[in-house]
């Protein structure tokens, strides 16, 4: 008996209409995110399930991108009309065949046109018209969790329609044996393994000239030479600007403060946009708004900055390309690993080690200068024991 003749066909995901429909909006009142659907009816197990992260201790961000995930979900079970306590494991594969293949919506934010595979300033991928395969891992993980949660609560579904795994890993193992590393768990799909870029001197004076303003060439000065993330630069408040001894004081993942160092020129153009907009008392922002009523500088209005100046210089910098900037920056200024850790602050040193991963051009860069100083050997040299000539070999290959 095939599926169609017992009434389980599968479902065709290439034709699904999934709309854009419902958003997340932040909780009046309180901490977190809630969403709500076409209707603008809030979507109450969601609410739940992020104040409990809320009350975890996650950033804003971290809540936000969670909220986004969720919806991403939502939608898709919109779209097949099953509701979100009836959703199985065939709802999540289905999720994810959909993802593969669907455009993603783009919002007022990304360029909607269709891209080449890479910048050309930049060398960076494009942002493309599809999910990520990063994307899609991360609200299969976020969807997951959720349905957990319903379920230690007693909601929802009976079974985690993204739980695929049963048992514990490795349960059966013979202590005798090595471990054996198995499949990526079901849904999970292959990510890309990249390595971060620092922005070039060159390049980065090019944007640097661009910023319009001297809070934005403080805010990029600051990024460039603490290696502070996006959301704790822009949190900095008053009292944690230290300018004698130049240090910046942010609050870390899990809430910790720490202490930064910066270059004196950050403190400069500090200095300068002061003068123009007065000294941040304690507890009060550093980074305002510039027109109208000052109000917080958030990380849209950063990220606006920085795409005005990409428009201009045909680039796609984002601000997460300063981070890695100030990280390979200070490696090869000799700084050692853990050092860089300790002010990039992660968790893990295996995070930081990304970083000391040399660039293909680098290396084919180093090459050629090692190989140069090199006496030459006898596959170096013509039949007559002549070392071989540049411009004998261009002659012969052409322009190729």
């Amino acid at each position: 008996m095939n599926f169609s003749e017992s009434g389980f066909a599968p479902r065709r995901v290439e034709d699904l209409d999934v709309s854009d429909l419902g958003r997340v909006v932040s909780r009046s009142g309180g901490p977190g995110f809630i969403i709500v659907d076409a209707l603008e009816k809030e979507f109450r197990p969601g609410t739940e399930y992020l104040l409990e992260l809320a009350a975890t201790d996650y950033s804003a961000q971290t809540l936000r991108a969670y909220a986004l995930s969720l919806l991403r979900f939502l939608r898709f079970l919109w779209a097949v009309d099953v509701s979100w306590d009836r959703a199985t494991s065939v709802e999540a594969r289905d999720f994810v065949l959909w993802a593969r293949q669907a455009e993603k919506f783009l919002g007022n934010r990304n360029d909607p046109q269709r891209r080449g595979s890479r910048n050309l300033v930049t060398g960076k991928k494009h942002l493309g018209i599809r999910y990520s395969p990063a994307t899609i891992n991360h609200t299969t993980t976020v969807c997951k969790a959720f349905y957990a949660f319903q379920l230690r609560v007693g909601s929802g579904p009976i079974v985690n329609p993204f739980d695929l795994r049963r048992g514990r890993a490795h349960a059966h193992h013979a202590p005798d044996r090595e471990f054996v590393i198995g499949r990526r768990q079901p849904l999970r799909q292959r990510e890309p393994h990249l390595v971060p870029r620092s922005i070039p001197d060159g390049k980065f004076n090019d944007l640097f000239r661009r910023l319009r303003s001297n809070r934005d060439r403080a805010l990029v000065a600051f990024y460039v030479s603490s290696g502070a993330r996006a959301s704790e630069l822009l949190g900095l408040t008053g009292d944690r600007v230290n300018v004698g001894d130049q240090l910046i004081g942010v609050y870390r993942k899990g809430g910790q403060l720490q202490w930064l160092p910066a270059a004196p020129d950050a403190f400069v153009w500090l200095r300068l946009y002061q003068l123009e907009g007065g000294v941040a008392g304690p507890d009060e922002p550093v980074w305002l708004t510039l027109r109208g009523e000052p109000r917080r500088l958030n990380y849209d209005a950063m990220r606006a900055v920085l795409k005005r100046c990409n428009d201009i210089l045909g680039a796609n910098w984002t601000l997460h390309d300063l981070r890695h900037t100030f990280a390979i920056r200070a490696l090869e200024g000799g700084m050692g690993l853990h050092e860089v850790q300790e002010l990039l602050g992660h968790q893990s040193l295996n995070t930081t080690t990304v970083y000391a991963a040399p660039h293909m051009e680098d290396v084919i860069d180093h090459y050629r200068a090692k190989m140069a100083t090199k006496a030459p050997t006898s596959s170096d040299r013509s039949p007559a024991g002549q070392p071989y000539d540049a411009n004998e070999l261009r002659v012969l290959w052409g322009n190729q």
